[in-house]
């Protein structure tokens, strides 16, 4: 990692808010993050401008699916409808599904790194509630493969998710009550976690474990085999944005702002992986692995390598708990316990906010919300807030190095980034 990227910082959106609602458009959102996020970063226009004259800056879109929910592609241009400075700059949107955000920021790192730009302005946006949650979930099936797995199927992740828990609990031969109590539980500690968050979606709402473990019934519907609603990401409307940097311009903002570079986190390593797509084939190629989702694991190590550290060094872990299972199998890919032990972590207090290696202190997917072209980006704001110390009430004490997991479909695409000081 010799040429290394910095992180200067971000904001995003207020995941609670309803833009539609609002009488709002995809464009109203576009434009609140990145006018807040730069204001936030000290971005000016002015700067921004002579960045552009000199072929330094560049800006990366991730997006998952405005064509279907707003009705509008292309949206790597768009920055042109925030500010006149944006006149020129070079601009492209990018699509891995829910790890969109993630790709967004993969091609921006590598930007820099090359040196063909100094900055990058990546932006993850989604907005969701412009229509009905049956309508969204068909459209959210075209991130798994649509004419297999999700054509006429209602709301089909759920669905593909449950069967990562019914794998997870026949392959490692767990007690399934003790095995559904630790989904719960996953539940519980992001929706406590999201009380923390003032951005987070569900920071008002009311959650208990005696709630999360009474699934089927009227106030926790069964979505998809054994998972329930409290098992589930939220629908967001949101968007999030993060500025980054090679060293060069680094230093030079630091100095600007009368600070040391040693104030911002650079990205340590990386890693990213792409399973088989279809849930079917994941399982059937996993048989005899250690791990259900050996990809994911490789993606996690993949980092690890390029970092120079492990798990023992990472002091806190944002994830993709688009559901609990998702979570679950993610505690054995970050190396906290071996697959199949993952139970014992979330019942000795491990994975909580005052754990040894908190997961989600924002609130995750579950309870922040997962708007989904957002995610990746938001994860990476959340990760330099914590190892800045910036995080508020959800600050984890003494984080230096957080590492965070994105996935698209199924655990189809995997993304890691490990960010520290």
């Amino acid at each position: 990692m010799k040429d290394a990227v910095y992180v200067l910082g971000g904001e995003q959106t207020d995941f609670q808010r309803n833009w539609t609602k609002e009488g709002k458009t995809f464009m109203s959102l576009f434009r609140e993050a990145v006018q807040d996020g730069l204001e936030k970063v000290g971005l000016t226009p002015d700067e921004i401008k002579k960045l552009n004259k000199q072929n330094r800056i560049g800006v990366f879109v991730g997006n998952f699916d405005a064509e279907q929910y707003a009705v509008q592609g292309h949206l790597g241009a768009f920055l042109t409808e925030v500010d006149p400075c944006f006149f020129g700059v070079p601009g492209a949107r990018y699509e891995a599904a829910c790890a969109s955000g993630s790709v967004a920021l993969d091609a921006a790192q590598t930007k820099l790194r090359s040196k063909d730009y100094d900055v990058a302005i990546v932006v993850g946006m989604e907005i969701m509630k412009t229509v009905s949650s049956s309508v969204g979930g068909d459209f959210l099936g075209t991130a798994a493969y649509y004419e297999k797995e999700a054509k006429g199927v209602q709301f089909p992740f759920p669905k593909l998710f449950g069967k990562l828990a019914d794998v997870l609990l026949e392959r490692y031969k767990l007690d399934e009550k003790r095995y559904m109590g630790a989904l719960a539980e996953i539940s519980r500690i992001n929706y406590a976690n999201a009380k923390r968050n003032p951005k987070a979606q569900t920071r008002s709402w009311f959650m208990n474990n005696e709630h999360a473990n009474a699934r089927g019934g009227e106030f926790n519907m069964a979505v998809g085999g054994r998972l329930a609603i409290t098992d589930c990401s939220q629908v967001t409307d949101g968007a999030a944005l993060v500025v980054l940097a090679n060293k060069n311009y680094a230093e030079e903002f630091a100095k600007k702002k009368g600070t040391k570079l040693s104030a911002y986190p650079k990205i340590k390593g990386w890693g990213h992986r792409v399973a088989p797509i279809t849930f079917e084939a994941k399982v059937a190629e996993s048989k005899g692995d250690k791990w259900v989702l050996p990809w994911t694991r490789q993606t996690v190590k993949d980092a690890f390598d390029r970092s120079g550290l492990n798990t023992k060094d990472i002091d806190v872990f944002e994830t993709h708990d688009c559901f609990t299972s998702s979570e679950y199998a993610a505690i054995s890919a970050f190396g906290i316990t071996q697959p199949g032990k993952e139970h014992e972590a979330i019942e000795d207090g491990v994975i909580d906010f005052h754990g040894k290696k908190p997961i989600n202190p924002s609130g995750g997917l579950i309870g922040a919300g997962h708007p989904v072209g957002a995610s990746g980006v938001r994860m990476m704001l959340d990760i330099y807030k914590q190892v800045t110390g910036t995080a508020g009430d959800y600050q984890v004490e003494g984080a230096k190095n957080g590492l965070m997991l994105n996935i698209g479909g199924s655990a189809t695409t995997n993304y890691v980034f490990v960010v520290g000081k």
